[in-house]
């Protein structure tokens, strides 16, 4: 039988191949938290799902965002690495 390591990411389970994806993974999420609660004090009457998905979504495109800002706003609607969690890895039971 073989081991192989993974990262666990402890705020939502996704698994991960290499440190380095499951630290970023994280970070986005702690990103994504920090969005939706900003976005549900500002913003009167917004449902706390409405608020997580948007928080979710700049998080996931805050280099898209950044440059946006830095007056590239076109590359909002590019397509996004994030659109395809390559770094994850599916948990399946081996037996």
């Amino acid at each position: 039988m073989a081991v192989v390591a993974v990262w666990k990411c402890d705020r939502d389970g996704k698994m991960f191949d290499d440190k380095k994806a499951a630290e970023a993974h994280d970070k986005m999420l702690e990103l994504a938290a920090n969005i939706t609660q900003l976005i549900e004090a500002k913003v009167d009457g917004i449902s706390e799902a409405y608020s997580e998905a948007i928080g979710l979504l700049l998080a996931e495109r805050s280099d898209q965002l950044a440059k946006a800002c830095k007056g590239k706003p076109e590359v909002l609607l590019e397509a996004s690495d994030t659109d395809q969690e390559e770094n994850v890895t599916p948990l399946a039971a081996h037996q």
